[in-house]
Protein backbone atom coordinates (compact mmCIF):
# COMPACT_ATOMS: atom_id res chain seq x y z
CA UNK A 1 0.00 0.00 0.00
CA UNK A 2 2.59 2.47 0.69
CA UNK A 3 4.10 1.93 -2.89
CA UNK A 4 1.43 2.45 -4.43
CA UNK A 5 0.49 5.64 -2.45
CA UNK A 6 4.10 7.11 -3.29
CA UNK A 7 3.02 6.22 -7.20
CA UNK A 8 0.04 8.39 -6.61
CA UNK A 9 1.43 11.46 -5.07
CA UNK A 10 4.79 11.15 -7.62
CA UNK A 11 1.88 10.70 -10.82
CA UNK A 12 0.61 13.89 -8.64
CA UNK A 13 3.66 15.53 -8.69
CA UNK A 14 4.37 14.89 -12.29
CA UNK A 15 0.94 16.12 -13.23
CA UNK A 16 1.77 19.66 -11.16
CA UNK A 17 5.00 19.72 -13.03
CA UNK A 18 3.44 19.78 -15.77
CA UNK A 19 0.88 22.42 -15.39
CA UNK A 20 3.30 24.67 -14.63
CA UNK A 21 5.43 24.02 -17.80
CA UNK A 22 2.06 24.03 -19.55
CA UNK A 23 1.35 27.84 -17.62
CA UNK A 24 4.59 28.89 -18.95
CA UNK A 25 4.51 28.31 -22.29
CA UNK A 26 0.75 29.68 -22.38
CA UNK A 27 1.74 32.64 -20.78
CA UNK A 28 5.23 32.82 -23.27
CA UNK A 29 2.72 32.45 -26.40
CA UNK A 30 -0.23 35.25 -24.84
CA UNK A 31 3.63 37.86 -24.67
CA UNK A 32 4.53 37.02 -28.02
CA UNK A 33 1.52 38.33 -29.58
CA UNK A 34 2.87 42.10 -31.23
CA UNK A 35 1.77 44.49 -29.27
CA UNK A 36 1.04 44.57 -25.74
CA UNK A 37 -2.84 44.53 -23.93
CA UNK A 38 -2.54 47.75 -22.93
CA UNK A 39 -1.30 48.93 -26.82
CA UNK A 40 -4.11 46.31 -28.00
CA UNK A 41 -7.08 47.41 -26.25
CA UNK A 42 -5.70 51.66 -26.70
CA UNK A 43 -5.76 50.82 -30.27
CA UNK A 44 -8.96 49.24 -29.80
CA UNK A 45 -10.58 51.85 -28.22
CA UNK A 46 -9.17 54.98 -30.77
CA UNK A 47 -10.77 53.52 -33.83
CA UNK A 48 -14.26 53.83 -31.85
CA UNK A 49 -13.05 58.09 -32.16
CA UNK A 50 -10.99 58.34 -28.75
CA UNK A 51 -7.49 59.99 -28.96
CA UNK A 52 -5.08 57.84 -27.84
CA UNK A 53 -1.46 58.85 -26.66
CA UNK A 54 1.73 57.23 -25.56
CA UNK A 55 1.32 58.84 -21.92
CA UNK A 56 -2.00 57.18 -21.99
CA UNK A 57 -0.56 53.55 -23.23
CA UNK A 58 2.50 53.82 -20.39
CA UNK A 59 -0.31 54.86 -17.66
CA UNK A 60 -2.19 51.84 -19.02
CA UNK A 61 1.01 49.44 -19.11
CA UNK A 62 1.47 50.49 -15.30
CA UNK A 63 -1.94 49.55 -14.25
CA UNK A 64 -1.91 46.27 -15.90
CA UNK A 65 1.51 45.45 -14.39
CA UNK A 66 3.36 45.30 -18.16
CA UNK A 67 6.11 47.32 -16.72
CA UNK A 68 7.49 44.52 -14.68
CA UNK A 69 9.81 42.03 -15.84
CA UNK A 70 8.77 38.73 -17.90
CA UNK A 71 9.25 36.23 -15.43
CA UNK A 72 7.58 38.22 -12.57
CA UNK A 73 4.36 38.92 -14.59
CA UNK A 74 4.35 35.08 -15.34
CA UNK A 75 4.74 34.08 -11.65
CA UNK A 76 1.72 36.38 -10.61
CA UNK A 77 -0.13 34.80 -13.50
CA UNK A 78 0.59 31.11 -12.59
CA UNK A 79 0.00 31.80 -8.62
CA UNK A 80 -3.32 33.64 -9.26
CA UNK A 81 -4.22 30.71 -11.65
CA UNK A 82 -2.92 28.17 -8.90
CA UNK A 83 -3.81 29.23 -5.51
CA UNK A 84 -7.10 31.62 -6.09
CA UNK A 85 -8.51 30.10 -9.68
CA UNK A 86 -8.27 33.77 -11.26
CA UNK A 87 -7.22 34.21 -14.41
CA UNK A 88 -7.54 38.25 -14.79
CA UNK A 89 -9.24 40.55 -17.23
CA UNK A 90 -9.96 40.06 -20.81
CA UNK A 91 -7.48 42.13 -23.02
CA UNK A 92 -10.31 43.79 -25.77
CA UNK A 93 -13.53 42.70 -23.53
CA UNK A 94 -12.08 44.17 -19.93
CA UNK A 95 -14.43 41.65 -18.05
CA UNK A 96 -13.43 39.16 -15.61
CA UNK A 97 -11.87 35.93 -17.77
CA UNK A 98 -13.46 33.81 -14.89
CA UNK A 99 -17.57 35.66 -15.50
CA UNK A 100 -16.60 35.49 -18.92
CA UNK A 101 -16.47 31.68 -18.64
CA UNK A 102 -18.62 30.45 -15.81
CA UNK A 103 -21.12 28.64 -17.78
CA UNK A 104 -19.41 28.49 -20.86
CA UNK A 105 -16.47 26.66 -20.01
CA UNK A 106 -18.18 24.02 -17.67
CA UNK A 107 -20.57 23.04 -20.95
CA UNK A 108 -17.71 22.44 -23.16
CA UNK A 109 -16.13 20.39 -20.24
CA UNK A 110 -19.48 18.78 -20.46
CA UNK A 111 -20.30 18.47 -23.96
CA UNK A 112 -16.63 16.93 -24.35
CA UNK A 113 -16.37 14.55 -21.53
CA UNK A 114 -20.08 12.97 -23.03
CA UNK A 115 -18.47 12.58 -26.35
CA UNK A 116 -15.25 10.97 -24.72
CA UNK A 117 -18.32 8.64 -22.67
CA UNK A 118 -20.40 7.82 -25.71
CA UNK A 119 -17.37 6.93 -27.80
CA UNK A 120 -16.29 4.39 -25.15
CA UNK A 121 -19.92 3.21 -24.59
CA UNK A 122 -19.78 2.24 -28.05
CA UNK A 123 -16.92 1.59 -28.78
CA UNK A 124 -15.79 -1.11 -26.13
CA UNK A 125 -18.59 -3.61 -26.65
CA UNK A 126 -18.81 -3.25 -30.29
CA UNK A 127 -14.98 -3.47 -31.11
CA UNK A 128 -14.92 -6.55 -28.51
CA UNK A 129 -17.68 -8.14 -30.05
CA UNK A 130 -16.35 -7.58 -33.88
CA UNK A 131 -13.12 -9.22 -32.05
CA UNK A 132 -14.84 -12.43 -31.75
CA UNK A 133 -17.82 -12.97 -33.84
CA UNK A 134 -17.39 -15.01 -36.15
CA UNK A 135 -20.61 -13.86 -38.69
CA UNK A 136 -18.55 -11.97 -41.42
CA UNK A 137 -21.84 -9.93 -42.33
CA UNK A 138 -21.62 -8.25 -39.31
CA UNK A 139 -17.84 -7.93 -38.34
CA UNK A 140 -17.85 -6.52 -42.18
CA UNK A 141 -20.59 -3.84 -41.44
CA UNK A 142 -18.72 -3.03 -38.20
CA UNK A 143 -15.48 -2.71 -39.70
CA UNK A 144 -17.09 -0.73 -42.89
CA UNK A 145 -18.75 2.27 -39.85
CA UNK A 146 -15.53 2.38 -38.06
CA UNK A 147 -13.67 2.99 -41.26
CA UNK A 148 -16.14 5.79 -42.37
CA UNK A 149 -15.99 7.29 -39.26
CA UNK A 150 -12.43 7.68 -39.52
CA UNK A 151 -12.45 8.82 -43.15
CA UNK A 152 -15.69 11.42 -42.56
CA UNK A 153 -14.48 14.55 -40.87
CA UNK A 154 -16.59 15.53 -38.06
CA UNK A 155 -17.43 19.09 -39.22
CA UNK A 156 -18.54 17.44 -42.50
CA UNK A 157 -20.63 15.39 -40.35
CA UNK A 158 -22.54 18.28 -38.53
CA UNK A 159 -22.95 19.82 -41.85
CA UNK A 160 -24.67 16.92 -43.41
CA UNK A 161 -27.13 16.66 -40.56
CA UNK A 162 -27.94 20.42 -40.37
CA UNK A 163 -28.46 20.11 -43.95
CA UNK A 164 -30.87 17.42 -43.76
CA UNK A 165 -32.47 18.75 -40.38
CA UNK A 166 -33.18 21.92 -42.48
CA UNK A 167 -34.78 20.28 -46.26
CA UNK A 168 -36.76 17.77 -43.81
CA UNK A 169 -37.86 19.04 -40.70
CA UNK A 170 -37.23 22.94 -41.41
CA UNK A 171 -34.65 23.10 -38.24
CA UNK A 172 -31.28 23.75 -38.12
CA UNK A 173 -30.56 22.18 -34.53
CA UNK A 174 -28.10 25.06 -34.06
CA UNK A 175 -27.03 26.39 -30.80
CA UNK A 176 -27.09 25.26 -27.66
CA UNK A 177 -30.24 26.96 -25.77
CA UNK A 178 -33.68 27.69 -27.67
CA UNK A 179 -34.41 31.57 -28.08
CA UNK A 180 -36.87 31.88 -24.81
CA UNK A 181 -33.76 30.02 -22.72
CA UNK A 182 -31.23 31.59 -24.55
CA UNK A 183 -30.48 34.13 -21.01
CA UNK A 184 -32.38 32.46 -18.45
CA UNK A 185 -31.23 31.41 -15.39
CA UNK A 186 -30.50 28.04 -15.24
CA UNK A 187 -33.55 25.87 -13.85
CA UNK A 188 -34.74 22.11 -15.27
CA UNK A 189 -36.74 23.58 -17.94
CA UNK A 190 -33.50 25.13 -19.81
CA UNK A 191 -31.29 21.51 -18.46
CA UNK A 192 -34.00 19.78 -20.62
CA UNK A 193 -33.82 22.39 -23.60
CA UNK A 194 -30.03 22.02 -23.22
CA UNK A 195 -30.19 18.59 -23.45
CA UNK A 196 -32.69 18.12 -26.41
CA UNK A 197 -30.16 20.52 -28.72
CA UNK A 198 -26.60 19.26 -27.36
CA UNK A 199 -27.01 15.67 -28.49
CA UNK A 200 -26.09 16.90 -32.25
CA UNK A 201 -22.15 18.34 -30.56
CA UNK A 202 -22.09 15.41 -28.54
CA UNK A 203 -22.96 12.78 -31.45
CA UNK A 204 -20.59 15.03 -34.04
CA UNK A 205 -17.60 14.96 -31.57
CA UNK A 206 -17.79 11.45 -30.57
CA UNK A 207 -18.16 10.86 -33.89
CA UNK A 208 -14.66 9.72 -34.93
CA UNK A 209 -13.69 9.02 -31.59
CA UNK A 210 -15.68 6.04 -31.49
CA UNK A 211 -14.51 5.04 -34.86
CA UNK A 212 -10.61 5.13 -33.79
CA UNK A 213 -11.84 3.27 -29.99
CA UNK A 214 -13.42 0.52 -31.95
CA UNK A 215 -10.18 0.03 -34.01
CA UNK A 216 -7.92 0.11 -31.22
CA UNK A 217 -10.19 -2.41 -28.84
CA UNK A 218 -11.12 -4.91 -31.84
CA UNK A 219 -7.18 -4.86 -32.67
CA UNK A 220 -6.20 -5.53 -29.18
CA UNK A 221 -8.90 -7.98 -28.25
CA UNK A 222 -7.23 -9.56 -31.63
CA UNK A 223 -3.95 -9.62 -30.36
CA UNK A 224 -5.16 -10.60 -27.10
CA UNK A 225 -7.25 -14.03 -28.19
CA UNK A 226 -4.48 -14.98 -29.85
CA UNK A 227 -1.94 -15.68 -26.83
CA UNK A 228 -0.77 -18.68 -25.30
CA UNK A 229 -2.32 -18.16 -21.78
CA UNK A 230 -5.95 -18.11 -23.49
CA UNK A 231 -5.03 -21.07 -24.91
CA UNK A 232 -4.02 -22.33 -21.81
CA UNK A 233 -7.17 -21.33 -19.70
CA UNK A 234 -9.37 -23.12 -22.41
CA UNK A 235 -7.67 -25.86 -22.16
CA UNK A 236 -8.43 -25.87 -18.53
CA UNK A 237 -12.15 -25.59 -19.18
CA UNK A 238 -12.56 -21.61 -19.53
CA UNK A 239 -14.97 -21.33 -22.21
CA UNK A 240 -17.06 -18.74 -23.60
CA UNK A 241 -18.14 -15.73 -22.02
CA UNK A 242 -16.31 -16.09 -19.07
CA UNK A 243 -13.14 -16.86 -20.38
CA UNK A 244 -14.00 -14.12 -22.47
CA UNK A 245 -14.25 -11.32 -19.73
CA UNK A 246 -11.89 -12.85 -17.31
CA UNK A 247 -8.79 -12.99 -19.33
CA UNK A 248 -8.56 -10.93 -22.94
CA UNK A 249 -11.33 -8.61 -22.43
CA UNK A 250 -9.47 -7.36 -19.34
CA UNK A 251 -6.02 -6.82 -20.64
CA UNK A 252 -7.43 -5.01 -23.66
CA UNK A 253 -8.74 -2.64 -21.19
CA UNK A 254 -5.43 -1.41 -19.88
CA UNK A 255 -4.58 0.68 -23.55
CA UNK A 256 -7.77 1.71 -24.06
CA UNK A 257 -7.98 3.48 -20.26
CA UNK A 258 -4.83 4.42 -20.81
CA UNK A 259 -5.70 6.23 -23.78
CA UNK A 260 -8.73 8.33 -22.63
CA UNK A 261 -6.36 11.68 -22.37
CA UNK A 262 -5.14 11.59 -25.55
CA UNK A 263 -8.84 11.09 -27.28
CA UNK A 264 -10.06 13.63 -24.96
CA UNK A 265 -7.16 15.93 -26.28
CA UNK A 266 -8.27 14.90 -30.08
CA UNK A 267 -12.36 15.51 -29.18
CA UNK A 268 -10.72 19.12 -27.71
CA UNK A 269 -8.93 19.66 -30.23
CA UNK A 270 -12.37 19.38 -33.17
CA UNK A 271 -14.47 21.24 -30.40
CA UNK A 272 -14.14 25.26 -31.70
CA UNK A 273 -14.77 24.29 -35.52
CA UNK A 274 -17.60 21.83 -34.57
CA UNK A 275 -18.43 24.89 -32.69
CA UNK A 276 -18.28 27.22 -34.93
CA UNK A 277 -20.19 25.41 -37.28
CA UNK A 278 -23.17 24.57 -35.24
CA UNK A 279 -22.78 28.10 -33.69
CA UNK A 280 -22.25 26.79 -30.18
CA UNK A 281 -21.67 29.66 -27.33
CA UNK A 282 -19.18 28.19 -25.27
CA UNK A 283 -15.67 27.86 -24.78
CA UNK A 284 -14.85 26.55 -28.07
CA UNK A 285 -16.39 29.52 -29.62
CA UNK A 286 -14.90 31.95 -27.75
CA UNK A 287 -11.76 30.49 -28.43
CA UNK A 288 -11.99 30.49 -32.63
CA UNK A 289 -13.17 34.56 -31.28
CA UNK A 290 -10.42 34.80 -29.12
CA UNK A 291 -7.54 33.94 -31.38
CA UNK A 292 -9.18 34.78 -34.93
CA UNK A 293 -10.80 37.94 -34.76
CA UNK A 294 -10.75 39.78 -31.28
CA UNK A 295 -7.04 38.88 -30.77
CA UNK A 296 -7.69 38.41 -26.59
CA UNK A 297 -4.33 36.57 -25.97
CA UNK A 298 -5.56 36.51 -22.39
CA UNK A 299 -9.17 35.05 -23.00
CA UNK A 300 -7.69 32.74 -25.17
CA UNK A 301 -4.75 31.36 -22.87
CA UNK A 302 -6.82 30.80 -20.10
CA UNK A 303 -9.00 28.73 -22.10
CA UNK A 304 -6.26 26.67 -23.55
CA UNK A 305 -4.97 26.43 -20.12
CA UNK A 306 -7.92 25.05 -18.80
CA UNK A 307 -8.38 22.76 -21.64
CA UNK A 308 -4.78 21.21 -21.06
CA UNK A 309 -5.52 21.34 -17.28
CA UNK A 310 -8.29 18.90 -17.82
CA UNK A 311 -6.41 16.62 -19.92
CA UNK A 312 -3.41 16.96 -17.52
CA UNK A 313 -6.33 15.79 -14.96
CA UNK A 314 -7.81 13.24 -17.02
CA UNK A 315 -4.31 11.10 -17.49
CA UNK A 316 -3.68 11.34 -13.58
CA UNK A 317 -6.80 9.44 -13.21
CA UNK A 318 -6.13 7.09 -15.87
CA UNK A 319 -2.89 6.01 -14.42
CA UNK A 320 -4.72 5.50 -11.03
CA UNK A 321 -6.82 3.40 -13.10
CA UNK A 322 -4.90 1.19 -14.90
CA UNK A 323 -2.72 0.90 -11.90
CA UNK A 324 -6.28 -0.39 -10.09
CA UNK A 325 -6.80 -2.49 -12.95
CA UNK A 326 -3.91 -4.08 -13.99
CA UNK A 327 -3.20 -6.96 -11.80
CA UNK A 328 0.62 -6.92 -13.31
CA UNK A 329 1.02 -3.07 -12.74
CA UNK A 330 -1.05 -3.34 -9.01
CA UNK A 331 1.20 -6.23 -8.25
CA UNK A 332 4.59 -4.22 -8.99
CA UNK A 333 3.48 -1.09 -6.92
CA UNK A 334 1.87 -3.09 -3.78
CA UNK A 335 3.68 -5.85 -3.52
Amino acid sequence: MLKFLKFTLTRAALSLITLLIISFIVFTLMEMVPGNCAERYLAFKNTAGQNITILDIAAEERRLGLDKPFLVRWGTWTGNVFFKGEFGESCILRLNINQILSDKFWISLGICFAALFFSYLVAIPVGIYSATTTNAISNNVIRFISYLGLALPNFLLALIIMLFSTIYFGESLTGLFSKEFRDAAWSLAKFQDFLSRAWLAIFVLGWSATAFAMQTVRALMLDETSKLYVTAASARGLYGRKLLWRYPARHSMGPVINSLGFDLNRIFNELPVVALILTLTEAGALLIEALARSNDQQLAGAIIFLLTASIVLMNFITDIMLALMDPRIRKGLIG
